[in-house]
């Protein structure tokens, strides 16, 4: 294991000191349009231990694999004020231990990672207007509800097939109105490459967003939102789920200190779902908050954090309702990447749901290229008697998370990380060996 890693550390150094130093390059065209392309690659490497069971010896232990994603893109932009965009992405991968038995390569599709068309200032009015496969990375708020459209391929993609109008009624106050229909393979556009098309989501997804940014003054924002989601096709659930979520982000900055708040509501049914054919009411609700500050006239410009965040989980005693929270388009690793393998025994990757956790951060900026973040998470669950196999359901404990990531910019083009978590899985469990996840990674951007 100890070489393996010295290894796999020196491969990445090395390939960090003689890669060359690039940048988007432009294509001459009319006057008036401008058209960019680019490449990036990103080379992972991810060991996952006792991440899905908390058990050496039940069967779903380990995994270690490499992962290259490559993306190939091109903009074409006139006068600022439209254009499309197309990109090309691949991750193909290598196991070289994976718990289901498949070691070797997964080629993986070459896909349309995105295909898009946008105008600004549509008809001459303030409104811009973007149709096709998208990305919405951090685009409403900090990714609580929405981020990845195609969570089941991991981060290979993130993409939405969506139309969106934001207006902006005043430069303090605008609204996003947003159409998603996501399947839970991609029926829309070809892969390039005859690779089996891989799982996006859980179901046939399709909703509605109403998003409003409303900048109060320099201090406060507050986004208001309203969603609709369908959910069809769910091998887990069966039936489909309509789901209307209503909530509100809140950033308050007050000297150094920066205070976020996020909560919604949810409400909806399921049809025909409990064992008499009867529909079952989807009754919800979930948030966060967080503070913390930075001191940026101290050595190393040391930072802290203290939050909680609380998602509903579903009542095992009711049977006319069902009460777990609802990610939306958010099963991305917003808060842990051992969350990820958490809640998929439970109700699906990254589902998170049923959930309270608390946190403490600190962070340090050595240079200008290189920092560090640290991070202690207790986590527990609202209901006790779950789904999981390997939930034992006698205590709500899930145990006690601790994070590391230390990030490097090498160069313009060129950065990297690594990431460790070590997850001491509580009484909630049947099992109770400690789970650490550990990621490398090295970006290429062109």
């Amino acid at each position: 294991m100890l070489k393996r890693w010295i290894y796999v550390l020196a491969l990445a150094v090395a390939v960090a000191s003689i890669a060359p130093a690039v940048h988007a390059a432009h294509l001459y065209g009319p006057e008036g349009l401008d058209t960019t392309y680019g490449f990036y690659h990103r080379l992972r490497h991810e060991t996952w231990d006792n991440s899905f069971d908390f058990s050496d010896d039940a069967g779903l232990d380990d995994a270690n694999l490499w992962r290259f994603k490559t993306s190939l893109w091109l903009k074409s932009d006139y006068e600022k004020k439209w254009g499309f965009k197309i990109k090309l992405t691949n991750e193909a991968r290598y196991y070289m231990e994976h718990h289901r038995g498949d070691e070797g390569w997964d080629e993986d599709e070459i896909i349309f990672d995105n295909l898009y068309f946008y105008m600004n200032d549509a008809f001459g009015l303030p409104l811009d207007i973007s149709v096709g496969r998208q990305d919405f990375l951090f685009t409403f708020g900090e990714g609580f509800l929405i981020m990845d459209g195609t969570p089941e391929d991991g981060s290979r993609s993130f993409y939405f097939n969506a139309a969106k109008i934001n207006w902006a009624f005043t430069s303090n106050y605008s609204v996003d109105l947003v159409y998603i229909s996501n399947p839970q393979k991609d029926d829309y556009l070809p892969s390039l490459y005859s690779a089996d098309k891989k799982a996006l989501n859980a179901s046939d997804e399709q909703g509605v967003v109403v998003y409003g940014r409303l900048k109060i003054n320099d201090q406060l924002n507050v986004e208001p939102y309203y969603m609709w989601k369908e959910e069809e096709n769910d091998p887990t659930f069966n039936d489909e789920l309509d789901i209307h979520t209503l909530g509100a982000r809140v950033v308050y900055t007050f000297g150094a200190y920066k205070l976020r708040f996020e909560y919604c509501h949810q409400f909806g049914e399921y049809e025909n779902q409990n064992a008499l054919g009867e529909s079952v009411d989807r009754n919800a609700g979930g948030g966060y908050v967080f503070i913390g500050r930075s001191y940026k006239n101290i050595t190393w410009t040391p930072s802290w954090e203290l939050g909680a965040v609380y998602l509903t989980g579903d009542d095992p005693d009711t049977t006319d309702e069902d009460e777990g929270f609802d990610p939306l388009f958010s099963r991305w690793p917003w808060l842990s990447e051992s969350f990820v393998f958490m809640f998929a025994p439970e109700r699906g990757v990254n589902y998170r749901t049923n959930l309270q956790l608390y946190r403490i951060g600190l962070g340090l900026t050595f240079t200008p290229q290189t920092s560090l973040n640290m991070r202690y998470n207790y986590v527990l669950a609202n209901e006790e008697r779950t789904t999981n196999p390997f939930a034992s359901g006698t205590d709500d404990d899930r145990g006690h998370l601790t994070q590391a990531t230390v990030k490097h910019v090498f160069s313009k083009n060129i950065d990297g990380y690594l990431m460790v978590e070590h997850l001491i899985p509580g009484d909630h469990y049947v099992f109770d060996d400690t789970a650490l996840f550990v990621r490398w990674q090295l970006q290429f951007k062109y």
